[in-house]
C-alpha cells in the first residue's frame, strides 16, 4: 500500500468513529491485520506493537501481508519482537491468533506478471517464511491491494491453499474485483480448478465519497444490515492496516460486540461445510483494476520487468540443459538472487506510486536496478552455458554461429548475428550448403548478418560464417514505390501500401488469407497516431503534417521502412518491418518530445487533483495519445491473454473516466480482434503491459503516451524519449487456431545467436510434444530436474511427451512439491511419459537423477 495513504490516517479514524453505529442484528465478522514490509514500510516498532497488542486484547484477530524479506532484518535489529511474533505465527492451534494470508515475495498485482512469475513469487516468498516460521500454515490467499489475476485457483491450490478472499475494501485506488455473489462461492479458474472463495458480495457498495474503499472496510451498520438483507449469514468485513498505523484494533473501543474479529481460516472454517455453493467462472474483465496507464514512468516499468522476465527463464533453460548435457554445476544461488531482485521489481508500489522515495531512491530508480541486474546475471548464464554445450565440438578456426532455442517450439525463421565491423563474412553455409542471408549495416558503422536459420526445441544449430566474392542472387521481400509514389512493402507473406504523404497504411493485404485487405475501407489513419495535447494546441495526429519515408532495409530477408514525422510539435520516428516467412509485423516507435508536454485529458477541467473525486483525467484513454487500426472487419469480438488465461471480452467499449465504472482494458500480451463469424482477426502485440482502447465506433488503439497529473497529485511528466514496440498479426480463425500464444512465445524469446567453436548439434532436448503445450520452466533443484509444462491452446487434455534423457524416476509434483504420481523408467528407456492438462493448466514434472547417458 502507497505511503501516501498514512497521511490520511485521522481521516479514516474520524470516519470509523462518526459513521460507526452498535449493531442490533446477529453475530459478523471482521478481519483485521496488516500490510506493507521493509520495502513497502515497516517500522520496527511494529513486530513488538503487535504482540503486546494481542497479548492485551484475547479477542483480537491479526492476518499478515508482510513482505516475507521483511523477517531478515527483524530477526538482526528486533530480536524480542521478532521472537514474540515467531510464537504466535508458528501457532498450531485451532484459534490462531496471526495467519499469514499473502506470502508473495514482493505483493506484486500479479494481473501484470507472467505465470512463471506468478509461481515464484509465491514459491520463494513462501520459501523465505519457513525458514522464519518452520511451523507456518498458507491457508488462505488474501490481499490488502487488488492483487488478484483469473487463473490464481489452480496456481493457489498446486501451492497447498485451501481459500482464497476476492475482498481488498480499504485500498482500491488502483481497483477492486467486480460486485458478484453472496457470502461464498467456489471461484473457477480458467483451467477448471476451483477454490472456495468470500468474494466482494453485491451488497457491498463502493464507499460514498471515496476512491479507494468499498463499504466493508469498517463494518458499518449499513453493510452489515445489507449482508444480512442479501441472506448472508455470517457477514465479513475487513482490513489489513498499513504497517506503521498506530490504531492497533482497526475498529478501537467502537467494535459492536456482535462483531468477533477473526483470521481468514477459522472464518472459513463457519462457511466450508455449506451446501450449494455456487460456482463463478470469474473472467479477468471482472477484475476492475486501473494504474496510469501511458505514463511514461509506468511504461519504462513495464517493459524493464517484462524483459527480464523473459531473460531469466530462458537463461534457466539454457542453464538446466549444460548441467545436463556438459555436466557443469548449475548456478542456483545466482538464480535465486536473480529471481529475488525481478520479484521486488514487481511490487505493487512499484507500478502504482513510481515516484514515491524508499532508501533514497524513486521506486522506479529501484526497477531499473532491479531489473538490470536480473538481466546481466541472466545474460552471463546463457553465456556460459553456451559455452559449455557447445565446448570440443570444434571445427572451422572459431567461424561458427550457435543459433540456440529455449522455447519448446521448431523454429524455421529468420534470425540475426552481429557482425566485427571490420568483418569480411559475406554469407553463411550449414553443412557446406549456402544458407540464405542478408547483411545489414546498421547507424554505428557495425553490420548485423541475417538468415534463415531451422533450431530444434529446446537445442541450438551451428552454422558457418563464409567469405565469397559474389554471391548467388536471392529474390524475396522488397520494397518500391507505385506510380502513384506510394511505398510499397512486399513479401512472401504480405503486401503493405504506405501513405507517402501521411505515412499512414492504406492497405494491408494477408496474401496467404485470401488476399484480404485489412485496412478499414477509407481508413487513412491506419497504425498512425493521435491523441489531445492539451497544453499545444489540443487534438493533433501524425498525418496533419507531411512525413519522410524512408527505406532502411530492402531484401531479399528482411524489410523496413521508416516514417518521420511531428506530432503537436514533436518529432516521431516509425518504423514497420516484414520479414520473409514471418506472420508477424513488427513495428517500432520512438518519440522525442518538448519540454513540459501534457497529454491526455485535461485535468485542470475539473478543478485539478482531488483524491475523492470520483473523476480521475488519467482514467481518459480516448484523450491519450493512441496507435490506430482500423480494421476491415465486420461485427468485431475482442479476445485478450491474461496470465494462464485468454478472454472473450464482454465490454461494448473501453472507455471510463470515474473510478466507480473501472473497466479491465489491459494489454498483457495481445489483443485481439476478430469479425462476427471468427473467419479472420488481427492480434496487436505489446512489448510492456499498457491498455488498449475499442468500441463500436472506435478502432482497435494502443495506448502510448499519458502526461498530466496521476494518483495521489504526482505529475506523471515526461522525462525524455519514449521507444516502444509492437506487432500486428492477421490470421484465420480465432486466436488459438492462429497459434497466436506460440506466436507470443517466439516473440518474446528470440533465438539466441553467439559465435563459438562448434560443429554440428547433437542433443535435441524434446524427442516430441504434443502441439499447444509450452516449456515455461525448466531449472534444477538439487540434483533434481524440474519442467513445467503449459497447455496454452489445446482443447485436448491428454498429452504424451518424449524427452532425449533418461531419469530414474519421474515425478508429477504441485508447486510446494507435494508429489501426486510417479512413473518408472527401464534401465535403457528414456523419459517418455503422458499427462493430463486443460487448457491453460500446468504441470511440473520432477526427473529424479536426471541423465543423457
Amino acid at each position: 500500500m502507497p505511503v501516501r495513504r498514512i497521511t490520511v490516517f485521522s481521516l479514516f479514524l474520524l470516519i470509523a468513529l462518526t459513521t460507526y453505529q452498535p449493531l442490533t442484528a446477529q453475530t459478523n465478522y471482521f478481519v483485521d491485520g496488516y500490510h506493507g514490509g521493509i520495502y513497502g514500510h515497516y517500522p520496527l516498532w511494529v513486530t513488538k506493537f503487535i504482540a503486546d497488542s494481542l497479548n492485551m486484547h484475547k479477542d483480537w484477530k491479526v492476518n499478515l501481508e508482510i513482505e516475507p524479506e521483511s523477517w531478515d532484518t527483524i530477526q538482526l535489529k528486533d530480536p524480542a519482537g521478532y521472537a514474540a511474533i515467531k510464537k504466535l505465527i508458528d501457532d498450531s492451534s485451532d484459534n490462531v491468533a496471526i495467519e499469514y494470508v499473502n506470502p508473495s515475495y514482493g505483493q506484486s498485482y500479479l494481473y501484470n506478471i507472467s505465470e512463471e512469475s506468478i509461481i515464484r513469487q509465491f514459491q520463494y516468498g513462501m520459501h523465505k517464511l519457513q525458514q522464519h516460521f518452520p511451523a507456518i500454515k498458507f491457508t488462505t490467499y488474501s490481499s490488502e491491494e487488488p492483487c488478484f489475476t483469473s487463473a490464481l485457483p489452480g496456481i493457489l491450490k498446486s501451492l497447498g491453499f485451501k481459500y482464497a478472499s476476492l475482498k481488498n475494501p480499504n485500498t482500491c485506488w488502483g481497483g477492486y474485483v467486480k460486485a458478484y455473489g453472496g457470502e461464498s462461492l467456489n471461484w473457477i479458474g480458467p483451467d477448471g480448478t476451483g477454490i472456495l472463495t468470500v468474494p466482494r458480495y453485491t451488497s457491498e457498495d463502493l464507499q460514498r465519497r471515496s476512491t479507494w474503499q468499498t463499504t466493508a472496510w469498517n463494518n458499518s451498520e449499513a453493510y452489515i444490515n445489507a449482508a444480512f438483507k442479501q441472506g448472508i449469514q455470517y457477514p465479513v468485513g475487513m482490513c489489513l492496516q498499513d504497517a506503521g498505523w498506530k490504531n492497533g484494533r482497526w475498529l478501537g473501543n467502537h467494535k459492536s460486540a456482535l462483531t468477533q474479529y477473526t483470521t481468514w481460516r477459522n472464518y472459513f472454517g463457519l462457511i466450508e461445510n455449506k451446501k450449494n455453493i455456487e460456482n463463478w467462472r470469474l473472467s479477468q474483465e471482472d477484475i476492475q483494476v486501473s494504474l496510469v496507464w501511458g505514463a511514461q514512468v509506468l511504461q519504462r516499468i513495464a517493459q524493464e520487468v517484462r524483459a527480464v522476465e523473459n531473460k531469466i527463464t530462458m537463461a534457466e533453460k539454457a542453464a538446466a540443459l549444460a548441467t545436463l548435457y556438459a555436466g557443469v554445476p548449475y548456478p542456483e544461488k545466482e538464480f535465486d538472487e536473480a529471481w529475488r531482485t525481478l520479484l521486488l521489481a514487481q511490487h505493487h508500489d512499484c507500478w502504482i506510486v513510481p515516484y514515491n522515495m524508499h532508501n533514497g531512491k524513486t521506486w522506479a530508480a529501484h526497477v531499473k536496478d532491479w531489473t538490470n541486474f536480473t538481466g546481466s546475471t541472466a545474460n552471463n548464464i546463457i553465456q556460459q552455458s553456451l559455452q559449455a554445450l557447445t565446448a570440443g565440438a570444434s571445427n572451422n578456426d572459431g567461424q561458427n554461429v550457435i543459433a540456440f532455442n529455449t522455447t519448446a517450439i521448431n523454429r524455421h525463421e529468420i534470425i540475426s548475428v552481429p557482425l566485427d565491423d571490420n568483418s569480411l563474412v559475406t554469407g553463411i553455409e550449414k553443412d557446406g550448403n549456402n544458407v540464405p542471408s542478408q547483411i545489414i549495416s546498421n547507424k554505428d558503422s557495425s553490420k548485423t548478418l541475417l538468415f534463415k536459420a531451422d533450431v530444434p526445441a529446446l537445442s541450438y544449430s551451428s552454422y558457418s560464417f563464409i567469405q565469397a566474392t559474389k554471391q548467388e542472387p536471392l529474390t524475396g521481400a522488397s520494397i518500391i514505390k507505385n506510380k502513384a509514389g506510394d511505398f510499397v512493402m512486399e513479401s512472401d507473406l504480405y503486401k503493405l501500401i504506405i501513405d507517402a504523404q501521411g505515412g499512414n497504411i492504406k492497405q494491408l493485404i494477408a496474401k496467404n488469407l485470401d488476399n484480404k485487405n485489412f485496412v478499414a475501407d477509407d481508413a487513412n489513419d491506419f497504425n498512425t497516431l493521435r491523441g489531445h495535447f492539451f497544453n499545444n494546441g489540443g487534438y493533433a495526429a501524425s498525418t496533419h503534417k507531411p512525413v519522410k519515408i524512408t527505406i532502411v532495409e530492402n531484401g531479399p530477408l528482411q524489410i523496413k521502412l521508416q516514417v518521420e514525422g511531428t506530432i503537436s510539435g514533436n518529432n516521431f520516428i516509425q518504423t514497420i518491418t516484414i520479414t520473409q516467412g514471418q506472420k508477424r509485423i513488427d513495428a517500432g516507435l520512438h518519440i522525442d518530445y518538448k519540454k513540459g508536454i501534457g497529454i491526455g485529458e485535461d485535468y485542470r477541467q475539473h478543478g485539478g487533483y482531488y483524491s475523492a473525486d470520483r473523476h480521475k483525467a488519467f482514467y481518459n484513454d480516448s484523450c491519450k495519445l493512441l496507435a490506430a487500426f482500423p480494421l476491415n472487419l465486420k461485427h468485431q469480438k475482442l479476445y485478450k491473454d491474461a496470465p494462464l488465461d485468454v478472454t472473450e471480452s464482454k465490454l461494448s467499449n473501453t472507455f471510463y473516466n470515474r473510478w466507480d465504472s473501472i473497466k479491465n482494458n489491459i494489454v498483457f500480451n495481445w489483443v485481439d480482434v476478430t469479425d462476427g463469424d471468427g473467419n479472420y482477426g488481427m492480434a496487436l502485440l505489446s512489448d510492456h503491459v499498457t491498455s488498449y482502447s475499442h468500441g463500436e465506433n472506435f478502432p482497435l488503439a494502443l495506448t502510448i503516451q499519458y502526461a498530466g497529473i496521476g494518483l495521489w497529485d504526482r505529475n506523471y511528466s515526461i522525462s525524455g524519449p519514449t521507444d516502444i514496440h509492437y506487432a500486428l498479426i492477421p490470421h484465420r480463425g480465432k486466436w488459438n487456431e492462429a497459434g497466436l500464444n506460440n506466436e507470443t512465445i517466439k516473440w518474446n524469446q528470440p533465438v539466441i545467436t553467439a559465435s563459438a567453436n562448434a560443429g554440428k548439434a547433437v542433443n535435441d532436448f524434446i524427442k516430441s510434444v504434443d502441439d499447444g503445450l509450452a516449456v515455461t520452466a525448466m531449472y534444477y533443484k538439487g540434483d533434481d530436474l524440474y519442467i513445467r509444462l503449459v497447455n496454452n491452446s489445446s482443447d485436448e487434455a491428454k498429452h504424451h511427451i518424449r524427452l532425449n534423457c533418461y531419469a530414474d524416476e519421474l515425478q508429477f509434483v504441485e508447486l510446494n512439491d507435494i508429489i501426486t504420481s510417479t512413473v518408472q523408467f527401464k534401465e535403457k528407456q528414456k523419459v517418455n511419459f503422458e499427462c493430463n492438462i486443460p487448457l491453460f493448466g500446468f504441470k511440473t514434472v520432477k526427473l529424479i537423477n536426471a541423465r543423457y547417458q
